[in-house]
């Protein structure tokens, strides 16, 4: 048998054992937090934020959320605020939300938000250049952390 197949037949001997122990598993039931600890956060989804309305000091609008930038490790680093076509960057950390109003507060005062840099879809920034993020946060008064990356690997699986 070569190596491949050897696999193949591994894997699915391993596919089957666990097929057949989940056939009759039940999943478990739902625990309630113990006395003392904080409930689990809640989940937030991308339909929550993405069209949420945004607004700076004074309650003056500035646009709604029109995407989402992640970092290579998974976290949300970015909301992308479409301002009368023309999109701005805020650090996630910088917006406060509402989700059931689906609204969210910045706090900067309109001189603040007049001179926060633009962009149009066809000329995005290099959003995890250092000098971009550092620039980006100054304007929120927030420090950028640490990014994480993440290596991926990918094993191949060799076919006949």
């Amino acid at each position: 048998m070569t190596s491949s197949t050897l696999r193949r037949s591994a894997f699915a001997f391993a596919l089957g054992l666990t097929t057949a122990g989940l056939a009759g598993a039940q999943p478990p039931a739902a625990q309630p937090p113990a006395a003392g600890t904080e409930p689990a956060p809640a989940a937030i989804r991308a339909k929550q934020v993405l069209g949420t309305k945004v607004s700076i000091q004074g309650n003056i609008s500035i646009g709604t959320v029109e995407d989402i930038v992640f970092s290579d490790a998974g976290q949300v680093e970015y909301l992308i605020v479409n301002n009368d076509n023309k999109l701005v960057t805020v650090p996630w950390s910088a917006a406060t939300f509402n989700f059931e109003k689906q609204t969210a507060v910045v706090n900067l005062t309109p001189a603040q938000f007049k001179v926060i840099p633009t962009f149009t879809v066809t000329t995005y920034p290099a959003f995890f250049a250092p000098t971009y993020r550092a620039d980006v946060y100054k304007v929120y008064g927030l420090t950028p952390g640490q990014l994480r990356r993440l290596d991926r690997r990918v094993d191949r699986i060799d076919r006949p």
